[in-house]
């Protein structure tokens, strides 16, 4: 029987968990042969997800570096994924939502006569610095793909809005897939142990660029009074390995005893938390969409978001 193979592109973890479920629905159904090829854009964050699940990948540019630019890593993504399309073929190239990894791989298989198939297509703020630069970079993807698997109808519509009019899937959520994986797994983090009983989660996330600098120092502020202020409230922030946020928290966040700093959390970790949180504050895409699946309150930390439907 010939098998369509399949190369899936992601280098992120917020990439890979919701390209998790559909790694692993290809390599279930007979006909398929999914080759993954990750970028590394996140190491440390993207391995464990990768082993929570139970996924291999087949090539691993292993891009991440200290200071990288977007012009260095683009450069090197496109030079890595140059190799990779000269030394097979592919039927079809998926690529995830708004990346660097997902721009440079859609533009790789473009460049290949290689059909792209988008995943979490169709959203949009409608200003390019807001996010930076993940709004372009899915225009720019958007308009090489093949096929457009939006996760809402309002995504989907958005797609129309920019002369995509065939090969529009509306699909779901993967990432809402995932978490049913993930909170099936037992919860063992030792935060549980420094946290008092008698008091209300809020889990905090904050890293995007646009937010670099005031406007992540003046957020700081702030949950640093509300926490001040009403003492039954824990904060929980897995702090992003980018060395400017990790400067920014430690300045303003550091040393408050109910402010609890951590190392990014593995995915079960994160799910569980969220699932017992009392409110969610982020800037993650992926957490907007997350929290109220669980019936969470979500403060978006951010001027637009292209999730309006939160």
């Amino acid at each position: 029987m010939t098998t369509k193979k399949i190369l899936i592109i992601f280098g992120t973890r917020p990439e890979a968990i919701k390209m998790a479920p559909l790694v692993k629905e290809l390599e279930s159904t007979p006909g398929f042969t999914p080759v993954v090829c990750v970028t590394a854009q996140h190491r440390e964050m993207l391995d464990q997800v990768l082993s929570f699940f139970q996924i291999e990948a087949q090539m691993d540019l292993d891009l991440m570096k200290q200071g990288q630019t977007l012009y260095s890593l683009s450069a090197d993504l496109l030079k890595g994924m140059e190799a990779i399309f000269r030394a097979d073929q592919y039927d079809l190239v998926l690529v995830h939502g708004d990346t660097t990894s997902a721009l440079i791989g859609a533009l790789a298989a473009y460049y290949s006569k290689v059909p792209i198939g988008h995943v979490e297509a169709g959203l949009r703020t409608y200003d390019k610095y807001a996010p930076f630069p993940e709004e372009m970079n899915r225009e720019w993807i958007g308009r090489v793909a093949d096929l457009h698997f939006a996760p809402t109808p309002q995504a989907a519509e958005q797609l129309r809005k920019d002369n995509r009019t065939e090969h529009i899937y509306v699909t779901g959520n993967t990432g809402i897939d995932a978490m049913n994986w993930t909170l099936k797994a037992p919860f063992h983090h030792p935060i549980q142990n420094s946290l008092r009983s008698d008091t209300r989660w809020v889990l905090l996330t904050m890293h995007r660029r646009e937010n670099w600098g005031e406007p992540m120092r003046q957020v700081f502020e702030a949950v640093k009074a509300v926490v001040q202020e009403h003492s039954d409230l824990e904060v929980i922030y897995p702090v992003h390995p980018n060395p400017i946020v990790q400067r920014a928290v430690a300045e303003v966040l550091g040393g408050h005893e109910r402010i609890h700093l951590t190392e990014p959390l593995d995915v079960v970790d994160l799910h569980h938390i969220m699932k017992r949180s009392y409110i969610v504050l982020t800037d993650s895409g992926g957490i907007q969409e997350e929290a109220p699946a669980l019936g969470k309150p979500v403060l978006v930390l951010r001027e637009k978001t292209e999730r309006p439907e939160v």
